[in-house]
């Protein structure tokens, strides 16, 4: 099968570059994290590569290859420009996967345009509980803009993959993870500072996440729902996933062992596997158009 595919669009003024996987059945759209790429699916887009569905991982506004712009990063806004691409590829409707932010980004969307989700995947999803990690809460203060910088510097960089080496061989915690060298790494251009702050901030405060997605869950509990969290995940609680079952006592949870905020990139197979039965559920309850 050919390789994931990369392209770019022009929205509205605003350049968004995305990842695709061409087949047939209901659309998988994937939603990454704050600070975080469309590179984060890559593991999943090569294996579905060898399914017939169609697949598409976004960099959402301000990340990854798209444009990074002084603008409006909040969730709402983030749920227009999601059905704005979705009527640029000529989609009516969409499965949406959403990781952390992409989570609350997903359950937005379908919230704003309950006719254009057909099923909602959430990976360790933000919006559905107060609890945030103190790395987030102090990145989201006041004064971060001048200390990021230096946090982002490639030097810091190697240090902190040594040191989270180090404790791994020692049985200790990895105290950094491939995703979050990414975002470090990309933390070193101005325009992606900003960028990740203004999305950071319209979510996160010093108490935690200031955005609650739990009704916006509870008015789409129609829909197929799958969870999908890490055991050990030191960003946002897995008691966040639990209650979510209290509101969508349809939706399923999954716990996937040893892994930390990014489970799909933990066992890539699984979560692959995972991700096509939903859709398979999706096709069969023809909830898609």
């Amino acid at each position: 099968m050919p390789a994931p595919s990369r392209h770019r669009v022009v929205l509205w003024g605003s350049e968004l570059h995305y990842g695709e996987v061409l087949g047939s059945g209901p659309l998988l759209l994937f939603l990454h994290g704050v600070g975080s790429s469309s590179a984060t699916w890559e593991p999943i887009l090569e294996r579905l590569r060898e399914e017939d569905v169609h697949a598409v991982a976004l960099d959402l506004p301000g990340h990854g290859g798209s444009a990074k712009v002084r603008g409006d990063y909040s969730l709402g806004a983030m749920a227009c420009t999601v059905r704005d691409f979705l009527d640029y590829l000529g989609e009516k409707q969409a499965v949406l996967v959403g990781h952390s932010l992409g989570g609350g980004i997903a359950m937005q969307f379908a919230y704003q345009f309950p006719d254009r989700c057909s099923g909602l995947v959430l990976v360790a999803s933000g919006g559905l509980g107060a609890e945030a990690s103190v790395v987030l809460r102090a990145a989201s203060l006041p004064g971060a803009e001048l200390l990021l910088p230096a946090i982002a510097h490639p030097g810091t960089v190697v240090a902190l993959r040594w040191a989270s080496r180090t404790s791994s061989r020692l049985g200790g915690p990895r105290l950094i993870s491939a995703d979050a060298e990414i975002v470090l790494r990309g933390l070193r251009d101005p325009t992606s500072r900003a960028a990740f702050l203004a999305t950071l901030r319209s979510v996160i405060d010093r108490s935690g996440q200031r955005v609650s997605a739990v009704a916006k869950l509870a008015a789409a509990k129609h829909l197929p729902t799958l969870l999908v969290w890490g055991d050990c995940d030191p960003i946002i609680p897995l008691d966040h996933g639990h209650r979510a079952l209290d509101v969508s006592p349809d939706a399923s949870l999954v716990i996937i062992p040893g892994a930390r905020h990014e489970p799909h990139r933990h066992d890539p197979d699984r979560f692959t596997g995972l991700v096509l039965e939903l859709a398979s559920q999706v096709r069969s309850a023809g909830v898609f158009v």
